[in-house]
């Protein structure tokens, strides 16, 4: 296998990178895994990436792994595509916070996902802990709807939409977005780049969830 290949479970986290590459324009090779079966703790990925999970990408002779490396990496070595404020630009801080935030967010989603959909003994789960993290991740959204000001996070697209562009299509499941205007519309000029359009179609169907949504449960 030569040229860039990403390592990939569907819609997970390296999403970001699959709809980045789009943005970007560079083409790649794809090895999908399945996060039910195994299948990432063997073969070639716990060699490339230390916990042996997605995302790892092969580009420009090396392996890279952790979506927001990646993000940044790509956009800071592909500067003509302007998806990053170099050192020195007024919105350089603002960017990192965001592509940060976004990582702050999606290990609430991830922690929800663990507690909702992969634990193989439902009983297991903690209608406690489950309450406590679903209110934190509406915590982050409410905190970014308030912040969120024009079309993107900066004062154009950029590699911190990519990273907070996935959780707002994760969160859903948990979160309803009924309360958050200016992010539903934010999302809804996310999933209409040309970009993310291609990134889904290669992405596929999401093997996660099994409803829409996945109401609180009750304390206990």
């Amino acid at each position: 296998m030569s040229g860039v290949v990403l390592h990939h479970v569907p819609f997970s986290r390296s999403f970001r990178v699959l709809w980045l590459l789009e943005e970007l324009g560079i083409e790649r090779q794809i090895v999908d895994y399945d996060i039910r079966d195994g299948s990432m703790r063997k073969g070639a990925l716990p060699g490339m990436s230390p916990a042996a999970r997605v995302p790892a990408l092969e580009i420009d002779g090396m392996t890279l792994f952790e979506s927001g490396a990646i993000v940044e990496y790509l956009c800071e070595t592909r500067r003509e595509a302007g998806l990053a404020p170099m050192p020195g630009d007024p919105e350089r801080a603002e960017y990192l916070q965001w592509v940060h935030y976004a990582e702050t967010m999606g290990t609430l989603v991830e922690q929800l996902n663990i507690n909702r959909i992969f634990l193989r003994d439902p009983a297991q789960a903690s209608a406690t802990v489950i309450r406590l993290t679903t209110a934190r991740l509406r915590a982050t959204l409410m905190g970014m709807e308030a912040r969120l000001q024009g079309d993107w996070l900066l004062s154009g697209f950029s590699g911190a939409d990519v990273m907070m562009g996935f959780n707002l299509f994760a969160a859903p499941y948990f979160v309803k977005f009924d309360e958050f205007p200016k992010l539903s519309e934010y999302r809804e000029r996310l999933s209409a780049r040309p970009a993310f359009v291609r990134a889904r179609e290669v992405d596929g169907q999401q093997r996660f969830y099994d409803r829409d949504f996945y109401p609180l449960p009750e304390a206990t």
